[in-house]
């Protein structure tokens, strides 16, 4: 399946002020990991998705994203650009204010998360159900700190629910938009993607599906999860 009417956003703007004095100096996304900055990690992924259209969105620090994006020594045919915000425009306003970068298909990944799975039947659902776009979801045994997914019989996205202990389907970080269905949201403005612009494309009748996979999935989000991602980059991506 061909993804060159794609672009991915990788959001790379956040304080990571849950990991404390651990990126203090360094934007969460950058936080080595196996040796390597995390953000390696998501544009491997992408790479090896078939993903040859790239934008970093860029906040705090958000000069070493940039020149670690400069930095990448890129095959031909492939480009990556980091858009640097003004001011913190949450993660919804960081989408949008990458519009103008953008193809058809906008891919929306987190820069702190990685989830190993494939492309192709997703880009393959948004077209075939015609849908204005798709969370991807994971199954947890603790959703208290994601969060979890209200979805109906026919698939679609009805809501975000509050975070509570328990197993259960979350969001995974991961999304896939119409880039029209997004340009019905502007102005950019400062928002977030779960709190404000998904739930006013619902509002507005949008076809939001939800694609739950069975895949590797990590979010160094937290000190307790990056304290045991190189062994998640052992088990799931060398080997890989």
């Amino acid at each position: 399946m061909s993804l060159h009417d794609l672009t991915a956003v990788v959001l790379a703007g956040g304080r990571g002020t849950r990991l404390g004095a651990l990126s203090a100096d360094i934007p969460k996304p950058l936080l080595p990991v196996a040796g390597r900055p995390f953000l390696d990690l998501v544009a491997g992924w992408l790479r090896d998705q078939g993903v040859v259209d790239t934008v970093y969105s860029a906040g705090y620090l958000g000069e070493q994203v940039e020149a670690w994006v400069e930095g990448l020594d890129l095959p031909v045919g492939e480009r990556a650009r980091c858009l640097r915000e003004s001011s913190a425009m949450g993660t919804g306003g960081a989408v949008l204010g990458c519009l103008d970068l953008c193809q058809e298909l906008i891919l929306v990944a987190n820069g702190d998360t990685l989830l190993l799975t494939g492309l192709p039947p997703i880009v393959e659902r948004v077209r075939t159900d015609a849908l204005d776009g798709i969370v991807v979801a994971v199954r947890v045994d603790d959703m208290s700190r994601f969060g979890s997914l209200e979805v109906g019989d026919d698939g679609l996205l009805r809501s975000f629910r509050e975070k509570a202990p328990g197993a259960g389907v979350v969001n995974a970080g991961l999304y896939l938009f119409q880039r029209a269905t997004l340009k019905r949201c502007l102005p950019a403005r400062r928002s977030s993607l779960e709190e404000d612009l998904i739930p006013d494309l619902l509002g507005d009748g949008s076809r939001i599906g939800v694609t739950v996979v069975n895949a590797p999935f990590i979010d160094i989000g937290v000190p307790e999860s990056l304290a045991v991602v190189d062994a998640f980059v052992d088990a799931h991506v060398r080997r890989r």
